[in-house]
C-alpha cells in the first residue's frame, strides 16, 4: 500500500522504521507537528519523526492543524491507501479521515478499551496494572473508540517507570503496526468493535497530578514516582522549593517516620508515608541536575524532624 505516516515524538520512530524496513509498503510522506523551540537557546527543532524522514528523503508535511486546506489538498494529491498513526499529537478532522481508502490506523499504547486518552502508559503504571500492551485501531470521531485490528501484551515490571515501559511498547507496537498494514492490504485482517465494558480514561498527566502525597501509602508513592518518570516528573516541596523525585523504593521494615518526615543515614535517605517508609534514591533540586539522594541530603544538611511536602 501507499502510506502516509503520522507521528511526532521519539516513541513514534520505531514504527516508522518498521514500515520502512518491511519492503512491502511505500511510505510516501510523513505528517508531523511543526518545528518547536527547544533547548536553552529556544531555537526551532524538527520533531524526531521529521528528522528520521529527512534522513530517508521522505516528504514531510507540517500543517499547523490537519484541517488546513493546503495540507488536505496535498494529502488528496498523494492519495494514500492508508495512514498509520503513532502519537501524532493533533485531532484529525473528518475531511482528513475520509481521504485514504483504508482510513487512519492508530497505534495506541494500551489494551483498548482500557486507558483511552493521551497518557495510557503513565496511568497504567500509576494504577498498579500488572499487564498492559498496544493496540491498533481504526480512528473515528470518538476518543480512541474505533474498532481494533490487533493487540500485543507487555508485562509491567515492579520497577518500571513509564519511560521504561513506553520504550518497550514502542518496539513491540512497531511490529504490530507493520503486521496490521500487511493484514489490511491482503484482506486477512478485520477490525473488531471494542467492548462496551472495561473502558477507562487516561487524560494527560498535569504537573499538579505529579505532586507526591506522602500521607498516601508507600505503594502509591512508588507508583506515582515511577508513573511520572520521566514526564512530567514527580515532585514535592522541601524548604519551600520544588524537589523532583526521580527514583524511590518502598522499605517495608521501617514504620517509625511520619508522612514526609526525613531520616538520613550514612548512604541512605528515607521519607515517611501513610504506611511504611520509602528510600529516596535519585532526586533533582530546583535549578540543578539530578543527583543521588544521599549526596543531596549531605549538601542541604537535613535537620531532625524536617519533612517533605510542607
Amino acid at each position: 500500500m501507499k502510506l502516509v505516516f503520522a507521528g511526532t515524538p521519539e516513541v513514534a520512530v520505531p514504527a516508522l522504521d518498521a514500515l520502512l524496513a518491511s519492503g512491502r509498503h511505500e511510505v510516501a510522506a510523513v505528517v508531523t507537528r511543526p518545528d518547536a523551540p527547544a533547548g536553552r537557546g529556544r531555537r526551532l527543532v524538527a520533531s524526531p519523526v521529521a528528522q528520521r524522514a529527512e534522513e530517508e528523503g521522505i516528504e514531510i508535511l507540517r500543517p499547523a492543524h490537519p484541517r488546513d486546506e493546503d495540507f488536505l489538498a496535498r494529502l488528496r494529491e498523494i492519495a494514500p491507501d492508508c495512514c498509520p498513526v503513532v502519537a501524532y499529537g493533533a485531532l484529525l478532522p473528518q475531511k482528513a479521515l475520509d481521504i485514504p481508502a483504508h482510513g487512519w490506523v492508530n497505534l495506541h499504547f494500551s489494551l483498548l478499551p482500557a486507558w483511552r486518552g493521551a497518557a495510557p502508559v503513565q496511568h497504567a503504571v500509576m494504577a498498579g496494572d500488572e499487564v498492559t500492551g498496544a493496540s491498533t485501531f481504526q480512528i473515528e470521531r470518538g476518543l480512541d473508540s474505533g474498532p481494533v485490528y490487533g493487540v500485543v501484551t507487555e508485562e509491567i515490571r515492579p520497577t518500571d517507570t513509564s519511560g521504561d515501559l513506553l520504550t518497550r511498547l514502542a518496539f513491540a507496537g512497531a511490529g504490530l503496526l507493520s503486521a496490521t498494514m500487511d493484514g489490511i492490504e491482503d484482506g486477512t485482517l478485520k477490525a473488531v468493535p471494542q467492548p462496551a465494558d472495561g473502558i477507562t480514561l487516561a487524560p494527560k498527566i498535569e504537573v499538579e497530578d505529579a505532586r507526591v502525597d506522602f500521607a498516601a501509602p508507600a505503594l502509591r508513592v512508588d507508583r506515582v514516582v515511577r508513573g511520572c518518570t520521566p514526564a512530567p516528573g514527580a515532585w514535592t516541596l522541601f524548604r519551600g522549593e520544588r524537589l523532583k523525585l526521580i527514583q524511590a523504593a518502598p522499605v517495608a521494615d521501617r514504620t517509625d517516620l511520619a508522612p514526609g518526615e526525613l531520616a538520613v543515614g550514612k548512604n541512605n535517605v528515607y521519607a515517611g508515608t501513610g504506611s511504611h517508609a520509602v528510600e529516596l534514591l535519585w532526586v533533582q533540586p530546583q535549578g540543578k541536575k539530578p543527583m543521588k539522594a544521599a549526596d543531596w541530603a549531605r549538601g542541604v544538611r537535613i535537620a531532625a524532624g524536617e519533612r517533605l511536602g510542607a
